[in-house]
């Protein structure tokens, strides 16, 4: 299969045209396309006369994530395939129409690859298998009983709203987590920068006073004299600190699991976090159940989209009591870690037969409550950190003027 990819891959390029157009007026701008042909082509059925074409050069130094696929590449693609399938545009044209106007090249390559295995004959949902760095297990699962219904356009469209869903509740726990981390890199590099400079600069001076300083500044002169003499082994501690801490998280499942008890344990973030793992696994479930997927599969991906272990842990033991033959609002209720809300709204799903309906309520509910903590949470961020950081240089101000505030009082 990866040698057919690699064989059906279509490389396009950006070409810079000049050309007249029906009216006799000069016009400039840029296409995609495989060739200059095919580009001169595509301009002359656009009314376009090319005078000049040539390839748009690469630049020299390309920046990471400008040209990584990200999840929101992923999600893009999903939409627009599910809009032109549901126009009626056949999958393989779908696909190589996305492809070709894709401003990623990378994305472009995989597209192109995946169409090309799709044309010679290989399921949709075995032709993105391979590629699980962007096209995950549940994606795939959703796109092999879409193409056994005969409900591809329905289920795209409900894989993009998912994807969508999804990446914008990602992007709001991401910004909640970034301001306490901006809140105490900037605390700790003023701090270093104050002991290094500043501090050494008032020791020198009360060299000369010839008297005993206050505890306070001999304590800070102290600190400063220590950091001045070992700053380096203090930075390099801390970054490894965090680097072994990294491969560690990625390595052991433990300290993973550790890590997401003590997330949902903290004052201010563990209720965001509860609130988004809520969301992600009605998101998830409502997403597999309206799809056709059986309950137990669909909980099993659900499970694995709460991001957390803790949940994941309840979701499990709650499917493993399902398929004993408990019905889903009671598994769920001996957890004792799900809201009432959630475990009332499956119950009245599980009865009127629309779980995933009620279930995409609930997801809509906690992502608004995620995203109304996230406001309030930057709103208190922003005048801790002026706070701590007011502390802090206050401290040291004050550290430093005491002995002069007591010579004055002597003199």
């Amino acid at each position: 299969m990866a040698n057919k990819s690699k064989k059906n891959k279509i490389i396009i390029h950006t070409y810079i045209w000049q050309g007249i157009n029906r009216k006799g007026d000069k016009v400039n701008g840029e296409y995609k396309g495989k060739n200059e042909k095919e580009v001169k082509e595509a301009l002359r059925r656009q009314g376009v006369n090319p005078t000049k074409l040539k390839k748009k050069p690469e630049p020299l130094f390309k920046v990471g994530a400008a040209h990584t696929i990200t999840a929101m590449d992923i999600a893009l693609v999903s939409r627009q395939l599910a809009t032109m399938l549901s126009a009626g545009v056949p999958l393989v044209q779908s696909m190589a129409i996305v492809a070709e106007g894709h401003e990623k090249a990378k994305m472009r390559d995989l597209l192109s690859g995946i169409n090309g295995d799709i044309q010679s004959g290989i399921p949709v949902a075995d032709a993105l298998r391979p590629h699980r760095e962007y096209f995950d297990d549940l994606y795939c699962d959703l796109v092999a009983v879409a193409e056994q219904s005969g409900t591809l356009d329905q289920v795209y469209d409900r894989i993009a709203t998912y994807k969508e869903k999804t990446e914008a509740l990602k992007s709001k726990i991401k910004k909640a987590l970034l301001y306490p981390i901006a809140v105490v890199v900037v605390a700790f590099a003023v701090t270093m920068l104050l002991l290094i400079f500043v501090v050494p600069q008032f020791e020198s001076i009360f060299a000369g006073f010839g008297a005993e300083l206050p505890v306070f500044t001999q304590f800070v002169l102290g600190i400063s004299e220590v950091v001045q003499a070992y700053w380096y082994l203090i930075v390099g501690a801390i970054i490894l600190a965090g680097v072994l801490f990294k491969k560690a998280h990625f390595k052991y499942e433990k300290i993973r699991n550790k890590t997401d008890i003590f997330l949902l344990k903290l004052p201010i973030l563990g209720p965001i976090l509860r609130k988004s793992c809520i969301a992600r696994f009605s998101r998830t479930l409502a997403t597999t159940f309206t799809a056709g997927v059986p309950l137990l599969d669909g909980l099993e991906s659900a499970a694995g989209a709460s991001g957390n272990y803790v949940y994941r842990t309840a979701v499990l033991a709650a499917r493993r009591d399902v398929e004993s033959g408990l019905m889903l609002n009671i598994a769920m209720r001996t957890s004792n870690i799900f809201p009432n809300m959630l475990i009332q709204m499956i119950m009245i799903g599980e009865e009127s037969g629309n779980i995933d309906d009620m279930l995409n309520k609930v997801a809509n509910i906690y992502e608004a409550e995620v995203d109304d903590a996230v406001d309030g949470l930057t709103t208190l961020i922003e005048p801790l950190i002026m706070v701590v950081i007011g502390t802090i240089v206050g401290g040291l101000i004050i550290a430093m003027y005491l002995p002069i505030f007591k010579i004055g009082s002597i003199i």
